[in-house]
């Protein structure tokens, strides 16, 4: 299946995009789309296993299932004082 990933903070500047389209297995689930990231974008990889992964608004577990049309986002962990 495709999904489209909005991604946010550095992981939007590490790929230079806005979003991406990544395809994944079916069924899908969050675990698959931190593989697909660090496959297809090597540079996101010492990201990847710490990224907020948000499915239609709510923040998910890696055991969590992905669907068609889902709404995906990306957040970097914040640092900051």
């Amino acid at each position: 299946m495709k999904v489209e990933v909005k991604l946010f903070a550095r992981a939007r500047d590490l790929v230079g995009a806005p979003q991406v389209t990544l395809e994944l297995p079916e069924p899908g689930s969050v675990r698959d789309l931190r593989s697909a990231l660090a496959a297809d974008f090597p540079q996101l990889s010492p990201l990847v296993p710490n990224l907020l992964i948000a499915v239609n608004s709510e923040y998910v577990s890696d055991s969590d299932s992905l669907a068609d049309g889902a709404e995906i986002a990306c957040f970097p962990p914040v640092s900051g004082g």
